[in-house]
């Protein structure tokens, strides 16, 4: 449905440092980078699905309130993984991993250093 999504970020380098060590968990690889953004996806990806961007018109990002990317996670470890990654390199907590909603629905929210809601979701069943 989407060709890509992007995220404003204030300071490259902090996001890139955030999304270097979160992506990873979810199979999820840094694609490329030029001045003013950052982007992330499945290596085997025709294109950059994900990017994390300076704002074009050069005024200070800010977070989109009820805005949330969801990444497919393709184990509930994945999403354990991804939140403490998020938390550990400078994100902080919106829910830890758990069971939501409805069966399988295995997710957690974090928010990224500069605000920006994301969340992992698992709906597979777990042996």
């Amino acid at each position: 449905m989407f060709l890509y999504i992007t995220i404003g970020c204030n300071d490259l380098a902090r996001a890139k440092r955030f999304y270097d060590a979160a992506m990873p968990t979810l199979g999820y690889v840094f694609r490329g980078q030029d001045d003013s953004e950052i982007g992330y996806g499945p290596a085997d990806a025709p294109r950059t699905p994900f990017w994390v961007t300076l704002p074009f018109d050069g005024k200070p990002a800010s977070i989109g309130n009820g805005s949330m990317p969801a990444f497919d996670a393709p184990t509930r470890a994945a999403v354990d993984a991804f939140y403490k990654a998020a938390l550990e390199n400078g994100g902080s907590d919106e829910g830890a991993p758990g069971l939501r909603y409805r069966a399988n629905f295995y997710a957690c929210y974090v928010r990224d250093p500069d605000g920006n809601k994301l969340s992992a979701v698992c709906e597979r069943e777990e042996d």
